[in-house]
């Protein structure tokens, strides 16, 4: 209200949203976003409860059980994340890196370029280990990394959606370990789809997506901590440079510090879609789950191979099982295939992404949308697209 004798200015026509949304049905069969299960969507239109209240603090509870189980692990500090991945990227490397420390960061792909950009933006010193797209490191080049940097963490992605590898992460936990350093490890497009044990496997730190395997609707970031990794954010000597990510004021928010107080208003609606999803996997079985992702895998490139495809990441004991990555054969639009199962199916498959744009298409076989049905789908809209482009499928492709 303005002062006495100023006029009130005019307020504009809405310009913004009218009527109700409308969304297209698509089956997202790319590198994530997944379709989430329906049970999970139906659990957001559940009624909002206050973020302090007692009966969603048991919610959180339910959920940290459900994580503890996915994680495979006995540590009482997990939580959910507000964000996406990248809120659980940036908490670890926040809370767990001080200015000036060391950071060993595994690059085979876009999301080691991103988490060493954003360790140097908090002042860490980055080493750059550097692995051609389409391939891992061996055990004895982390080894080696480790021993000479004797870093304060290092970083690898077990699943890089960029290019379509399996990092192997047995007996690194021990490495780390012997040399003073932390463990971080990024599973976003993994967890759930293939075997993962914080405990046995001695990782120090994890961060994960709600949006890929686990079924969820993007806005949530699974984050485990060891006792390892709680004990170095404790004796920091400073402060973790984001309040947003601060672990000592989140992790009380989650009841790691055995008490509950006020950090943020927690994602009430986002929540309740995460409780469902852990308890739709708990029901499933992780080795079920496991064991259906590479099952499906096989088949899909049964049918790939077939049309004279060839994987992107030659070893098959590198290759990702979520996320497959398919060479482009030479003179093929690879753009117009991408076109043809979105226009004739709603079938969301993607090209590559940083170094492997042009190079390779990615298939998602993730969560609620790995079945068989799905797998056929995706291999109909290959051979149809293929054979518009005069590449019939009992012929090998030509240079």
């Amino acid at each position: 209200m303005g002062r006495e004798g100023e006029p009130i200015p005019e307020v504009k026509a809405p310009e913004g949203p009218k009527g109700v949304i409308n969304v297209p049905q698509r089956l997202l069969m790319g590198p994530g976003p997944a379709n989430a299960n329906p049970r999970v969507l139906a659990a957001q239109c559940l009624p909002l409860l206050g973020h302090m209240h007692p009966p969603f603090f048991k919610i959180m509870d339910e959920i940290q059980a459900g994580l503890r189980y996915l994680f495979q692990t006995e540590s009482k500090y997990t939580c959910l994340m507000s964000g996406t991945g990248h809120a659980g990227m940036e908490a670890c490397i926040s809370n767990l890196l001080e200015p000036g420390e060391t950071f060993v960061v595994g690059d085979k792909g876009i999301w080691g370029l991103r988490v060493a950009d954003i360790g140097e933006r908090f002042g860490a010193k980055v080493v750059h280990l550097k692995k051609d797209a389409g391939h891992t490191f061996s055990y004895d080049e982390l080894k080696e990394a480790v021993e000479k940097h004797k870093p304060a963490a290092l970083f690898l992605c077990q699943g890089d959606s960029s290019t379509g590898v399996h990092q192997n992460l047995s007996g690194l936990g021990e490495l780390c370990h012997k040399n003073g350093t932390l463990l971080i490890i990024d599973t976003v497009c993994t967890l759930g789809g293939v075997p993962f044990f914080a405990d046995a496997w001695g990782i120090d730190a994890m961060y994960s997506g709600s949006q890929k395997v686990i079924g969820a609707p993007p806005g949530a970031s699974p984050l485990f901590f060891s006792q390892r990794a709680v004990d170095k954010l404790k004796s920091r000597k400073t402060k973790p440079i984001s309040f947003c990510w601060d672990l000592n004021l989140v992790g009380d928010y989650w009841g790691w510090y055995n008490s509950r107080s006020y950090h943020h208003t927690g994602m009430v609606s986002t929540w309740y879609a995460m409780r469902e999803a852990l308890a739709v996997i708990g029901e499933d079985g992780l080795e079920n789950l496991w064991e259906k992702h590479q099952r499906l895998h096989n088949e899909l490139w049964a049918g790939l191979k077939e049309m004279g495809l060839e994987p992107f990441v030659e070893d098959p004991a590198e290759r990702l099982v979520t996320v497959n990555c398919i060479k482009v054969p030479p003179g093929v639009d690879w753009k117009a295939v991408i076109d043809y199962a979105m226009d004739t199916y709603n079938l969301e498959i993607w090209g590559g992404l940083g170094q492997t744009v042009g190079k390779i298409w990615r298939v998602g076989i993730m969560g609620y949308n790995a079945t068989p049905g799905n797998v056929e789908l995706v291999l109909a809209a290959f051979r149809e697209a293929l054979k518009k482009q005069g590449k019939l499928p009992d012929r090998p492709f030509l240079t």
